[in-house]
């Protein structure tokens, strides 16, 4: 209950419920924007709970992605995500990349194998995300890297530059790293260029439950549906722009 009270007095769900009570009051002088109003005010509070960003989340996910790999992996390939503020303002790895590095660390420690990180500039002027991802590792994590690859601008990007620099190495397969509502997109990139690649999602999503938990909205679970959708949405650019998911044989 107190949990429920916290959500009710802070947005998003204060500014629904305000919404939704704006909605109604306008729903004898205008039926057809009162109704856009309330439409809007529920998907936004759906989005926010639990139950729905876990089922968007669970959507992306590869039930495969925990399988055994189908050749031996000879490197680790971990993919970044964003960029965050250090105390003084200098970049540095932001929350998902550092999930990533977290578990691309723990990777190369059972295994031994050499890393490469990849991802371009997010912000003209300052180093590459795969510059401080490199930096992360091998100083929280004590984690050398062999390759940094510094100008890859999306998923596609990473396959394609990632790719070429393992294959000049002669690296003929390796694991990729990234989280399991991201890794379809990245599992076909690698796959269409013809790299094989072993999937090792990070934080899987558990499964949803189907209580009042579970439709209490929370602010990070409608940043958490915002980020399936917007996944989702890139998965449609690929497969118009590219055209099948993965190419046959």
């Amino acid at each position: 209950m107190r949990n429920l009270l916290t959500s009710i007095l802070l947005p998003p769900l204060l500014m629904i419920l305000a919404a939704a009570a704006g909605g109604v009051l306008a729903w004898r002088r205008a039926r057809g924007a009162a109704a856009l109003v309330l439409f809007a005010s529920l998907v936004t509070m759906l989005l926010a709970t639990p139950l729905v960003s876990g089922l968007l989340e669970r959507s992306l996910e590869l039930e495969r992605s925990t399988g055994a790999p189908a050749s031996q992996p000879e490197a680790i390939i971990i993919l970044g995500a964003e960029i965050a503020r250090d105390r003084d303002g200098a970049p540095d790895v932001g929350p998902l990349t550092l999930e990533r590095l977290r578990a691309g660390a723990k990777l190369q420690r059972a295994t031994g194998l050499p890393v490469l990180v990849t991802a371009g500039v997010q912000q003209t002027g300052e180093p590459s995300l795969g510059r401080l991802m490199a930096r992360s590792l091998e100083t929280d994590f004590g984690v050398p890297v062999r390759w940094v690859e510094e100008a890859a601008a999306d998923t596609h990007e990473n396959a394609t530059f990632g790719t070429t620099m393992l294959r000049q190495s002669g690296i003929a397969s390796a694991y990729l790293v990234t989280h399991g509502w991201h890794m379809q997109r990245a599992l076909e990139s690698f796959t269409r260029l013809g790299m094989p690649v072993t999937a090792m999602p990070v934080r899987q999503v558990p499964r949803q439950r189907f209580d009042l938990s579970g439709l209490t909205p929370r602010p990070d679970h409608l940043a958490a549906s915002w980020f399936a959708l917007r996944e989702w949405a890139g998965r449609l650019v690929y497969r118009l722009r590219d055209g099948s998911a993965v190419p046959p044989g």
